[in-house]
């Protein structure tokens, strides 16, 4: 369960937002935050936007909560294509090039 409330935002401003400008989107797999949810998520990739799956880590057993995102990212069928974290590094410096 969340330690706190997600951010109360207006979800369709930023999709759109991040859609417009070719900006990526967290799924932050930390069970204390999880702002993007799998509905968010799925919007995202229906919209053309690319995510990232974090653990959000402060220490190193951090990064044992990584099956949280990626459990978020499977309910919102994102398929690891659309995941930029698991592009190879010759593929994200181009989208990252791209983006100018």
């Amino acid at each position: 369960m969340p330690e706190r409330e997600g951010a109360d935002l207006d979800m369709d401003a930023v999709l759109n937002a991040a859609a417009e400008t070719g900006v990526g989107l967290e799924i932050n797999a930390h069970p204390a935050r999880l702002d993007l949810d799998d509905v968010h998520a799925r919007r995202a990739i229906e919209m053309g936007i690319k995510l990232s799956i974090d653990t959000d880590a402060h220490s190193d057993t951090d990064m044992d909560l990584m099956h949280f995102g990626v459990s978020t990212a499977r309910r919102a069928w994102v398929e690891a294509d659309e995941v930029i974290n698991t592009w190879s590094v010759a593929k994200l410096l181009k989208w990252l090039e791209s983006r100018g």
